[in-house]
């Protein structure tokens, strides 16, 4: 039996509505949700602008595998977050960017990245922790599915009103 955790990913990127299709597979295969603890998900749960985010509560081992390698092969930029699993494995933030290599990052429960003792010492300056810092910061890009309506730019949007106030 799998150790299960929770886990969530975000999902960025272009995308053809016919790789859309079988990405809606995946995450049916996977038994993702929109929400923690929510329904599995449905396409019509997409905010179209935004990124793509799905969540399970009791993920195996933390890893959403065809998932990522689908992002991976597609180049769909993503950042995965899962929890740990007491004496097995930390919680992890992993990040595609789209091209390159998956970055795995060492986090808290909270989803907030650590450096030890032993990386700080890799990395040997403040200024060398700081871009690690950074880098960990990877902010996904709007999921654009071929024939989605273009988007509506933020001061179009606040001058017909459109905007939402706080």
């Amino acid at each position: 039996m799998a150790d299960r955790v929770p886990a969530s990913i975000l999902i960025g990127g272009d995308i053809s509505a016919a790789v859309f299709v079988e990405l809606l597979h995946i995450i049916a295969f996977e038994g993702l949700s929109p929400e923690w603890g929510g329904e599995p998900f449905d396409p019509g749960n997409r905010v179209v602008g935004e990124p793509l985010a799905l969540f399970d509560e009791s993920c195996a081992w933390g890893k959403i595998d065809n998932l990522e390698a689908f992002c991976v092969e597609h180049g769909l930029p993503f950042v995965r977050w899962s929890g740990s699993y007491p004496g097995e494995w930390s919680p992890e933030r992993l990040i595609f960017r789209g091209s390159g290599t998956v970055d795995s990052y060492m986090v808290d429960e909270s989803d907030r990245v650590l450096i030890d003792r032993r990386l700080l010492s890799d990395l040997g300056t403040i200024a060398a922790a700081m871009a690690y810092f950074d880098a960990a910061e990877f902010a996904v890009p709007p999921l654009v599915v071929e024939g989605d309506p273009p988007p509506v730019p933020a001061e179009s949007a606040a001058a017909s009103g459109e905007a939402g106030h706080g």
